[in-house]
């Protein structure tokens, strides 16, 4: 498991602070601003890798319902309004699928159904290509998220297959220019 770092949190936190009290621009609600705030540290801390962005992205929704930007003066209204993004289909469609996706690297079955992709479009990587396209279109009809889709399915499958094929981000593999089987 990730730890927070105490120096890139501090470094995070100290950006929030200057960002928060500097004069707020002309036409700029001191909500809207503070707001802005949380979320500039936010990206921060992911970027510095203060903490896993799990964990970043619930500190920041906890700042935001502790000091009440969007709802000044009413604590409940205002941690109702924090979790309100929690209530969409969209985002917890594009949530499932990136725990499908999850267990679809521990359990190996990304693994499993790149082999069989290589196994009928394995004869080379332009095959791959199209079979993936293919792969797409057949679950666009029940996963209608590109996101989710894209990136909760398509994407450690296409992972496990570059794996497979020996091609490593940070290996010279990754200037392979094509792969025939």
């Amino acid at each position: 498991m990730k730890e927070v770092d105490i120096k890139k949190m501090g470094i995070t936190f100290a950006f929030a602070l200057i960002i928060w009290f500097i004069p707020i621009p002309k036409g700029v609600l001191p909500e809207a601003w503070h707001l802005f705030a949380i979320f500039a540290a936010t990206i921060l801390g992911i970027i510095l890798k203060a903490a896993p962005m799990g964990t970043m992205c619930m500190l920041a929704i906890g700042f935001t319902a502790f000091t009440q930007v969007l709802a000044p003066g009413n604590a409940s209204l205002s941690i109702t309004k924090s979790l309100s993004g929690f209530g969409d289909k969209v985002i917890w469609l594009i949530g499932i699928s990136f725990f499908i996706a999850r267990g679809f690297i521990k359990t190996g079955l990304g693994n499993r159904i790149a082999f069989i992709f290589i196994k009928i479009f394995g004869k080379s990587s332009l095959g791959l290509a199209y079979g993936l396209g293919l792969a797409d279109v057949c679950l666009a009809p029940a996963i209608p998220s590109n996101t989710a889709r894209g990136g909760g399915i398509i994407y450690p499958i296409m992972k496990s297959m570059a794996i497979s094929f020996g091609s490593l981000p940070e290996d010279p593999s990754t200037h392979k220019k094509s792969v025939h089987i």
